[in-house]
């Protein structure tokens, strides 16, 4: 792997295949009585949220300390980002306590490439604007591993609000490393501009029509409609989203039972997905959160004591 995770242009199918590897060992400590290695003792991992979490920073919490590693986190309205510091003071004034690592969510898109021209610690993107999301892409395709075996020509469909979503273009990059095929879907008003170009240089298909596509998936992955990131009226009311594009139990149906369902959370339960999808024996969603913690220490291991590691 390279110094940084920013995104997962940083990681190649190979890098990938390495960390679900170590992410397999390192979800057996979630079964211990004892959640600790050694790994990590002595170095400073520190959490800089500016947006709100709950999986995301609990789980690199977790990560960090699970591995030995001196752990702190930090919140946007916590720090001196709050009296009108500016982030490249914030992060200089962190970075010269003498921290390894930094794992960073921002509310605007680039700010961790940003971060990491200013620092010399390892920094992981932790969602940055509707950029990218590269460890929760990481942990959605490990998670369908386990239930698939693999991922080759198995073919995923992502649903949702497209166009806010980070999650979305950090999973169509990484599914494609791991030869899945993926199809997204979403209304015109919350599909991406320029889809056609972009999916067609990515490998990815776009589709309108839910119902058209569902029956042929071997995955479904839907997405939170990220109402605090929308400025406008993309949708006239909630139960119009729901019977057009929500996964409802009739579609859940539709779908067979081995056919794994995720959503990376939040969710709006009753919106873009049913409960009765949500509990289903093939939803995925717990497991997500699980493989969550596995998954970052996996990249903390490697960015920090693996083979190569440059902390």
């Amino acid at each position: 792997m390279r110094k940084h995770l920013l995104s997962v242009d940083d990681v190649t199918s190979d890098d990938i295949a390495t960390l679900f590897a170590t992410a397999a060992e390192m979800h057996d400590v979630q079964r211990r009585e004892v959640k600790k290695l050694p790994a990590l003792r002595g170095r400073t991992v520190i959490n800089l949220f500016f947006e709100d979490s709950t999986r995301t920073r609990s789980s690199f919490e977790l990560a960090g300390k699970w591995l030995s590693a001196d752990t702190i986190n930090i919140t946007g309205k916590g720090s001196s980002a709050s009296k009108g510091e500016s982030l490249r003071d914030t992060v200089l004034t962190i970075a010269s306590m003498g921290v390894d690592a930094l794992v960073m969510r921002h509310s605007a898109s680039g700010a961790a490439h940003q971060v990491a021209q200013w620092v010399d610690a390892a920094v992981i993107n932790a969602g940055d604007g509707t950029h990218e999301h590269p460890s929760q892409a990481l942990l959605d395709a490990y998670t369908l591993t386990r239930r698939l075996g693999t991922l080759e020509d198995k073919h995923v469909v992502i649903v949702g609000d497209l166009t806010h979503s980070r999650v979305f273009r950090s999973n169509v990059a990484c599914l494609a490393k791991l030869g899945a095929r993926v199809t997204v879907v979403a209304p015109p008003t919350l599909m991406p501009s320029g889809v056609d170009t972009w999916s067609a240089e990515a490998g990815f298909a776009a589709a309108y029509d839910l119902d058209e596509v569902l029956p042929k998936a071997d995955a479904v992955m839907m997405l939170r409609v990220q109402r605090e990131r929308m400025s406008g009226g993309f949708f006239p009311t909630g139960r119009e989203y729901t019977v057009g594009y929500g996964l409802t139990r009739d579609r859940l149906a539709v779908l067979g039972p081995d056919v794994p369902i995720c959503h990376p959370g939040p969710m709006n339960r009753g919106l873009e997905i049913a409960a009765d999808a949500a509990d289903a024996a093939q939803s995925l969603i717990l497991e997500q959160v699980s493989s969550g913690v596995a998954i970052r220490m996996a990249i903390l291991y490697h960015l920090l004591a693996g083979e190569g590691s440059q902390a």
